[in-house]
Order: structure tokens, then sequence, then C-alpha cells
């Protein structure tokens, strides 16, 4: 359904919504996604959204509330009885119900676990306990386990009797007599197989897993790396005790890319990361962004220092202010690509600070064909726009030179400072995305104007 077929659903729901025909639009609710759903609920009123939610059931209410953002889910629990959000619990998917906890103050918390079922308790505590950056703390309890000495037909009948969630149904986990994870055996070859085949016979031994204390990151990419449905994760004693699904893989990614990115511009810091735009005053944004602003703008008085120092270079060849933007920009784009692709590399492990001397060798590979082409571009666009032109005895073919040797030079400057930069930060202990595109464009600006300058007062 496209963006256009979404927005007339919506239109339809809310004619129903105003003439108060509810038991007519929970039928047509039902028939769409729960994503859908959650989000035309999501855009009405508090007292309508609690009407609303009190006409579904069972795991479709609970799948509803799990959809909704953290500011609305806190709203809502604050107005719902304790039984209410007990029950959505029991039927939450282990991770989604534990995300919620991990949100609510101690205090709700302690209010909370009285009303929840023992097995839900123990499993939201457990959960809940991992550190925020642990594949722990973003795994489910959703999976099937099985001994491998069983046979096909008594696992089904464990199936019927004791089966997960249907999201998590992809495989089933097979362990030994010391309830390790021994191998894996998909759904499907289980239904293909003899009811007397033994599990023990279909199982993948050689299987892709993470342990509980691996990074989240870690376990997104190798489910990605390696297409899985699902991954397992294991504790010190190779016991299963949870595990991530595609689903929740790509959720990881997408965070992590939005936080480097955050980072990257120089907007967010570590501490800030579950921070929400909305419910953030105007005043917490400008504390946030302020430090960084003032301490580029200090740094860009050296840009106006270098200016005033080749005033006289600048006086007698007026042309050569024409193009310091086009020296800066370039100079800044190269710089912010590279520390872009360095930093991503990073983050989805592909290099480490053991390479160190492969990515810069492969920056600057990549940094002087660039400069070769801005160098021919340059060239030719100066000589064209200033046709006819003579500065001191210098024709404007000479002119055009230096800016094109400037700006040639900067480029394979500024690439190598951008993919400098997160190494330095990673060797450091630090986030390699601190090295914020502000931070860059200001030092490459500093560094375009010497360059410059220099060039200019040497050749002319």
């Amino acid at each position: 359904m496209d963006h256009l077929e979404i927005k007339e659903q919506f239109r339809k729901w809310q004619k129903l919504l105003k003439k108060k025909e509810e038991a007519k639009l929970v039928n047509l609710l039902q028939e769409a996604t729960i994503v859908d759903i959650a989000d035309f609920i999501s855009i009405q009123p508090k007292r309508t959204i609690l009407r609303l939610l009190s006409l579904f059931v069972g795991e479709t209410r609970a799948s509803i509330f799990a959809h909704f953002d953290e500011p609305l889910q806190s709203d809502l629990y604050k107005s719902l009885p304790k039984p209410a959000i007990a029950d959505m619990f029991l039927k939450m998917a282990s991770d989604q119900r534990a995300d919620i906890y991990k949100k609510l103050s101690d205090n709700e918390q302690i209010k909370l676990l009285p009303y929840l079922k023992k097995r839900v308790r123990e499993d939201v505590i457990t959960l809940s306990s991992y550190p925020p950056e642990s594949a722990g703390s973003v795994m489910n309890t959703d999976f099937v386990t099985v001994q491998y000495d069983v046979n096909v037909g008594d696992c089904l009948n464990r199936l019927r009797e004791d089966a997960p969630s249907k999201k998590m149904m992809y495989y089933l986990y097979v362990l030994n007599e010391d309830l390790k994870l021994v191998g894996i055996v998909s759904l499907k070859d289980i239904l293909m197989a003899a009811p007397l085949s033994k599990i023990k016979d279909l199982i993948i031994e050689n299987f892709i897993y993470c342990k509980v204390n691996d990074t989240r990151e870690s376990v997104a990419h190798k489910i990605e790396k390696y297409d899985l449905a699902a991954l397992p994760i294991l504790n010190e004693d190779n016991q299963i005790i949870g595990v991530v699904s595609h689903d929740d893989a790509m959720d990881i990614i997408r965070k992590e890319e939005t936080e480097d990115m955050e980072k990257f511009m120089g907007i967010i810091s570590q501490k800030d990361q579950n921070i929400d735009y909305l419910t953030t005053s105007s005043f917490q944004h400008f504390k946030k962004r302020i430090g960084w602003i003032i301490g580029l703008f200090i740094l860009s008085f050296l840009s106006g220092a270098i200016i005033q120092k080749f005033e006289n270079v600048i006086m007698k060849f007026t042309i050569l202010a024409t193009y310091i933007t086009s020296i800066t920009d370039a100079g800044g784009n190269a710089g912010s690509q590279a520390a872009t692709v360095v930093i991503r590399a990073i983050s989805l492990g592909q290099i480490t600070l053991k390479n160190w001397l492969k990515i810069i060798f492969k920056e600057a590979k990549v940094a002087i064909l660039l400069s070769l082409c801005l160098f021919i571009l340059s060239f030719i666009k100066v000589t064209l726009l200033s046709h006819g032109r003579h500065t001191n005895d210098y024709d404007i073919t000479k002119i055009a030179f230096v800016i094109a040797t400037a700006l040639s030079i900067q480029v394979i400057v500024s690439t190598l400072i951008g993919a400098i930069l997160p190494l330095i930060a990673k060797l450091f202990k630090g986030d390699p995305a601190v090295a914020a595109s502000p931070a860059i464009t200001t030092l490459v600006d500093i560094t375009g104007m010497i360059i410059y300058f220099y060039i200019a007062a040497t050749m002319l």
C-alpha cells in the first residue's frame, strides 16, 4: 500500500470515528497492519486513544501499544490501570515489554511488578538487567528448544503444546544433556522429515551465534552479513538464553546509523542517545549545540588571521578572493566524505586500527584521483570566467594554475584529515563519530587558507 492509499484509508477511519461508529471502525482496523493501526490511533486525542485501545483484546492490543512511540507509551502508562498493563505485558514479545519496563522510573517499576505473573516478572527483570549496548539488552526469550535425541513426531507435539510467538518460529534450538546448544534445525526441515526421524540427524552444527555480552551492533551485523532470520544468544556456558530476530537487527542498525549521524554533526552526545526530539525543550537543544558552535566560531578566527596576514597578496591579485569559497567548500566536502566512509567502515567492523596505514594509503589514492579531476575543472573554469583579464603582468592562465594547484592540494590534505580524525578518536577509546562534520569543516577551512595563500604568494 502506497502513501496515498494509506492517507485515504486514514480519512475513512477518521470519518467513522467522528460518526462514533466505533464497532465498524474496529472491524476495519483489524484488517489493517498493526503498524498502520498504531499510527492512526496515536494521532488521536488521549481520551480517544484510551477508548480505542479498550476495544481491542489480547495480542492485538498489546502489539498496538508496543508500536506507539516512547512519549505516548509513557503518557498512557500513567492513565491505564496496572492490571491492564500487566495483561499487555503477558501478550507482548519479551523484548518489547523489557524495553517498556526499562523506560519506567524505579517507582513505576516497583508498583507494576506485583501485577505481573511470575514468569513474566522474572523474564522482564532479567532482560532489563543487561547493559543497554549489549546483545542481552535486545534479545527476546520467545524461542523453542528440543533435546537432540528426540524424534520429529515428539518435537512437533512439543511445538503444539508450548509454541512461542509466531514471529520467532524460524528455527528450533537443539540442546544436549548439559543444556548446551549443539545445533539448530529449521521448522521447514522438521515439517518435511518423517515422524520417526531423529532431530540429531537434521541439525546444522556449524551455526552462527553471539555471546550475551557482545555488542548489539555485532549482533545486527552478523544477522545482516549471513542473512539470518534469527540469531541465538549464548551465555558463558554456551547455553541459549535468548534470540534476536532479523526485524530487531534492522532496528538496531537504523538506530546506530541515526546516532552516528547525530554525533557526526556534533549535536548529540553518548548520554543523550535516547532523548526524544519533540519532548525535549528548545533550551535543552540550545545547550547541546552551543558548545560546538562557540568553539568552532572561535577556531574560525584563525581563518580571518590568515587572510589578514596575506592581505597584500589579495590586494595585488583581487581575483584570488573570488575563489576562496571554492577552495574551502571542496576541502570540506572531501574531508566529510572521507570521515563518513571511515566511520561507517569502523562501525561495520570492516576495518580496525591495525589497518590504519592501508586506510590512509587508500584514501590518499582516492584523493589524488579527485584532485586531478578538480584541477582540470577548476583550471578551465577560472580561465573561461576570467578570459582576457591580466593582473600585474600575470595572465589569467598563471592565476588559473595557482588556483587549480591550491584546490588540488587542499582536496588531498582534507581527505587525509577526514580519514585520520576518526582513527585518532578510536585510538583514544572515543567514539569515531565525534570527529564531527563541523569540526572537520572548520579545520580544513584553516588548512585551505594556509595552502591557498602560501602557494599564491610563492608562485605569484
